[in-house]
């Protein structure tokens, strides 16, 4: 076995946990199939994470980083706003459709840890993280455009978090691809109006 650094062979491990996870689900996901997923010994996982909830931190963590990269990149100034934020739902909507069983884990993990004493902390986390990414995000697009808000960053932030987590349900739940055009382009709109000078 390769000896990594600490933090890179801590990614190689979050990465297997997130595949274990998708394929076997939260509950019967075990730090031996987590060490057997990524080709180590048990006490290699054992080494890296001092806890089963500091590796769900960094699963959540790790997973919410994985689409935030193709949002960011999606999310540069364009002609319009309305341009700028429908590229910006589009990369999310895209790597949702791409990664389906990723994005299924992370309810799982929120119900897990909400359900399991001593974690229900890491739930808060989950979607505090949510907030903070938006946060950023719209930040980023405010001084990139000069944009002036109709409503506080944080409250933004907070309804897209939970407008994007309900779309995701939905769509994983029901399917329907051809629906989603549609109601990618009314949010887009919607929030555009959020965030256009009065």
């Amino acid at each position: 076995m390769a000896r990594l650094p600490s933090a890179e062979r801590r990614r190689q491990l979050t990465e297997a946990a997130i595949r274990a996870m998708a394929r076997d689900g939260v509950p019967r996901t075990t730090t031996r199939s987590i060490a057997a997923e990524a080709g180590v010994s048990l006490s290699v996982v054992h080494y890296c994470f001092d806890s089963k909830q500091q590796l769900i931190e960094s699963v959540i963590t790790t997973i919410t980083g994985h689409y935030v990269a193709v949002v960011t990149q999606a999310l540069r100034p364009r002609a319009t706003l309305e341009e700028t934020v429908r590229a910006g739902f589009q990369a999310y909507w895209d790597h949702v459709r791409a990664h389906p069983d990723e994005h299924m884990l992370t309810y799982e993990l929120t119900q897990y840890a909400l359900r399991t004493p001593g974690f229900e902390h890491l739930a808060r986390r989950q979607y505090e993280l949510y907030a903070e990414t938006y946060t950023e995000l719209i930040d980023r697009l405010r001084r990139a455009m000069g944009l002036r808000l109709r409503v506080p960053v944080p409250v933004l932030a907070r309804y897209l978090a939970a407008m994007t987590d309900g779309l995701t349900l939905n769509y994983l739940v029901l399917g329907d691809d051809s629906a989603w055009t549609g109601i990618l382009d009314t949010v887009t709109e919607h929030i555009a109006e959020l965030v256009h000078e009065s």
